[in-house]
């Protein structure tokens, strides 16, 4: 039966010679990166590579067939590389399909929406021909959020509960323990008898045990929702420390804890633009947050600078004219090159010029007051460790553009910095910058947000 598939999908097998034809690309490298939001499979190599695709039905399948590139070891590191994890795919299949043309067979395990395009080189990467898998029915980010609202909910009825049902058991055992213990000796004269409470008719019914008294709930407090970006992913490692510390993977380490932090507090909840290693474009991050509605947008980086010796923390905020500083610029310019280096499909971008026009529609309010909310987290982290600069820095970065949520992007120390690279590395000095930026938009929201008076100043 899978011989027959194979001959029904035009497959051939790894028994034919792995030799590259004159004029056929060579693949650099070969990666997969699975992830709940979609998973991309990248096919790097030294010239353009064509594809055409197509999805088949029952069973699902998504078919990739490659011009121009031949059987070869690396692609069979495709089929090592696919995880039983993986949200979308199930298994890889290559084969051979004509002279010159590669076909692959992603075994799916749910309906996709594929996108398949190229990227041109830029930074270290050569040619990239780039598969991503998203779902063909994507989740809804506000109804997560709200799903997790109900589960903690009912997770802390069902503990309120727990607690009633023991307080119940401690006081009917010492209900009995008063009843059955015998009276105490004493010198004091006695205290007359009460006389016994009247009988009830016996036609009356019996009366029923009061309900246990609850305490008022109060009115619902309106939900907080902070939005956590950690920088970079994906096929976009950000800045690399001089020991091969990669600012992707610290960052995402800070907002992990950070998020477990701040869920703590009552009617707080925390959108991550994104929760693994994967890569997320500028602007999806930003619609990310508006979508939610979210009070805050908090970008996480931990940068490196063209001096190693440039150390300390930062927070910049937007500025729709010039930066700051001359730093400020570079640091901006930078970041706002994340897209190329991540894989931006551009002909996936709808309205681009729409988007772009909204995302310039920042207001003096919204810069106002991630200029207020930069300063409280500011203040916090210069309580851990050194800072750059004193004070909340602006300049032009793109994942800060979201017109009506106050934003702000936090270089949480140089990774270039051997020293700071070592510090960004120990579990306990993440902890003192995660309890930072916790106080910092705890202060902040409880300033400004309009009760719940939950929200702690801690």
């Amino acid at each position: 039966m899978k011989r027959r598939l194979l001959v029904q999908l035009g497959l051939s097998t790894w028994t034919l010679p792995l030799m590259a034809q004159p004029g056929d690309a060579e693949l650099v490298a070969v990666r997969v990166w699975p992830a709940q939001a979609y998973t991309r499979v990248t096919l790097e190599s030294d010239k353009p590579l064509a594809a055409k695709h197509f999805v088949t039905e029952a069973p699902e399948r998504l078919v990739i067939d490659i011009d121009g590139l031949s059987l070869s070891p690396r692609l069979k590191e495709l089929v090592a590389k696919t995880q039983p994890d993986d949200p979308y795919i199930a298994g890889v299949r290559v084969g051979q399909y004509q002279p010159r043309v590669v076909r692959l067979v992603f075994d799916l395990k749910q309906g996709v929406a594929p996108q398949v395009f190229t990227l041109a080189p830029v930074a270290a990467y050569r040619h990239r021909l780039v598969l991503d898998l998203y779902a063909a029915q994507p989740k809804d980010p506000l109804e997560a959020l709200i799903a997790e609202r109900v589960a903690n909910a009912q997770s802390v009825t069902q503990a309120n509960q727990a607690v009633g049902d023991v307080n119940d058991a401690l006081g009917e055992w010492l209900k009995r323990r008063e009843t059955e213990a015998p009276p105490a000796v004493s010198t004091a004269p006695s205290a007359p008898a009460s006389p016994p409470a009247p009988t009830p008719p016996a036609s009356a019914p019996a009366a029923k045990p009061s309900p246990k008294p609850r305490p008022p709930t109060g009115p619902v407090e309106r939900l907080i929702v902070v939005a956590l970006d950690p920088g970079h992913g994906g096929e976009d490692p950000g800045a690399i420390g001089p020991t091969g510390l990669r600012e992707k993977d610290v960052v995402l380490a800070i907002a992990r804890q950070l998020r477990d932090r701040l869920t703590q507090e009552p009617n707080l909840r925390v959108l991550m633009t994104r929760d693994a290693d994967y890569f997320v474009p500028l602007h999806e991050r930003v619609r990310k947050a508006r979508r939610v509605g979210a009070d805050l947008f908090v970008s996480i980086h931990a940068d490196a600078f063209i001096r190693p010796e440039a150390r300390g923390a930062s927070v910049f905020a937007l500025s729709t004219g010039a930066a700051t500083s001359a730093a400020a610029r570079w640091m901006a310019q930078r970041e706002n090159s994340a897209d190329a280096v991540g894989g931006l499909n551009q002909l996936n971008v709808k309205d681009r010029g729409v988007m772009q026009a909204m995302l310039d529609m920042s207001t003096t309010a919204q810069i106002r007051d991630s200029l207020q909310l930069g300063s409280q987290v500011l203040g916090q982290l210069g309580k851990v460790g050194k800072l750059h600069k004193p004070r909340v820095e602006q300049a032009g970065f793109a994942v800060l553009k979201a017109p009506d949520v106050p934003s702000i992007l936090v270089e949480t120390a140089f990774i270039s910095n051997p020293e700071e690279e070592k510090k960004l590395r120990d579990p306990d000095y993440q902890a003192q910058l995660v309890d930072a930026l916790a106080k910092g938009l705890l202060r902040h929201l409880a300033r400004r947000t309009p009760k719940p008076a939950n929200i702690s100043g801690a």
